[in-house]
């Protein structure tokens, strides 16, 4: 597989202040990569440095083997980086069929392609915003990031304050996308056995530099390395 996106020493952060120290990695097409860690050490950092939010300070951040550098963040978007925020942003105002027609792009992705991803989205389509539950705002946000036809999607703690039936919804959706549509996933999730669980590979992340690396099925057979890296039971 070809890497898409490529982190070589990468230090980040906000202003002047550091939070990734020299972050290296890389995620293939197709693949999915799970990115773990305690709180506060630099997991949605690192998302962000690759939208172009964060501050690159040094290093080198690649996609497709041209540098990323400089290039404004809706750039890389159009390059085929979607991003799920923590936050969702979901519109208040807007029907679930508004948020995905203002934001599509020409590609594989359309509105019909992802009512058959959430079938609970294609019953609420006409419903706005601030008519959804949490767990119905974060398919939206999935399915929003998806209408600009990505090649990779970038998820942050996409299963935060749900409910153990969405997640199960959750799970079974993003499962699919990456074993059905060739998308490569990059997933933050402090649930780490469910991030385990939806990928192939996993980095571990303690202080802004990475501390493990494995594949995803080696370190859930790891419990001395969850237990010491993550406080996973």
């Amino acid at each position: 597989m070809t890497d898409l996106l490529t982190l070589d020493h990468v230090v980040a952060g906000y202003g002047d202040s550091i939070v990734l120290d020299g972050v290296s990695l890389s995620i293939a097409e197709g693949d999915s990569l799970a990115l773990l860690g305690r709180n506060g050490v630099g997991k949605t950092t690192l998302l962000l440095t690759i939208m172009g939010i964060a501050r690159l300070h040094r290093g080198e951040i690649a996609w497709r083997g041209a540098n990323l550098s400089g290039m404004a963040s809706y750039r890389r978007a159009r390059a085929g980086i979607g991003w799920v925020p923590q936050e969702r942003f979901v519109f208040p105002s807007l029907t679930i069929d508004e948020h995905l027609s203002v934001i599509a792009r020409p590609g594989p992705w359309t509105a019909d392609k992802i009512y058959r991803y959430f079938p609970r989205l294609h019953d609420r389509r006409h419903h706005f915003g601030n008519q959804l539950s949490g767990g119905e705002q974060q398919m939206l946000a999935i399915a929003r990031a998806l209408m600009v036809n990505p090649t990779l999607l970038l998820l942050d703690e996409p299963m935060e304050g749900l409910a153990p039936i969405i997640v199960q919804d959750l799970m079974h959706a993003i499962d699919e996308l990456r074993r059905e549509t060739g998308l490569a996933i990059i997933i933050v999730e402090q649930h780490a056995r469910l991030a385990l669980r939806m990928t192939r590979h996993a980095i571990i992340l303690d202080r802004g530099l990475v501390v493990h690396r494995s594949t995803s099925d080696d370190l859930l057979r790891d419990d001395a390395t969850l237990v010491r890296t993550l406080a996973v039971s």
